[in-house]
């Protein structure tokens, strides 16, 4: 589904360093959603929908997403911003098995874009790289022992920086 899902990303025009915003409750759709961002070269921003509808609203105008996964029950929560809204719980893009291939995606380009409660009161969006993505998880594979099979906990908000800790090391193990 990531990899269907990624196609229909890049067809939308999704390109390296292109953001692009999920707001889902955590669950299997969630990270088919992040994966197949990652898969199509662009920045996941997480936005989480247990946050008030104005921080959700400022969180998807200042990150300036080319497009916004969601859930079909949170679509009413959605502003209108203009650009493609895709329901993960609705596959309604054509299902291509194969990886797709990202010209001139590179280690500087942007993994996610993370917001933090900002020292002014405004939350504040953190770049991450691919190549800070990948050190994070080499060395939580190697600090922790995790492999394949491993169980690792998953406790930290949709939103939350840790939730990187806890999603990609474990599917990279």
């Amino acid at each position: 589904q990531a990899n269907a899902l990624a196609h229909h990303l890049i067809g939308l025009g999704v390109r390296p360093d292109d953001r692009v915003a999920v707001m889902a409750r955590r669950g299997l759709e969630a990270l088919v959603g992040l994966l197949a961002v990652l898969k199509a070269g662009g920045a996941y921003v997480p936005v989480d929908p247990a946050h008030p509808d104005e921080r959700v609203r400022y969180l998807l105008e200042d990150s300036a997403p080319v497009a916004l996964l969601t859930q079909q029950a949170l679509l009413d929560r959605v502003p209108a911003l203009g650009l493609p809204v895709i329901a993960l719980d609705s596959v309604s893009w054509p299902q291509l098995g194969h990886d797709p291939q990202v010209t001139g995606l590179s280690a500087t380009h942007l993994a996610y874009v993370i917001y933090t409660s900002g020292s002014t009161g405004q939350p504040k969006g953190v770049m991450v790289e691919h190549r800070t993505l990948l050190n994070l998880v080499g060395w939580h594979c190697q600090a922790f022992g995790l492999q394949a099979g491993s169980h690792t906990a998953s406790v930290a908000g949709f939103g939350f920086d840790a939730m990187a800790w806890e999603v990609w090391p474990a599917l990279c193990a």
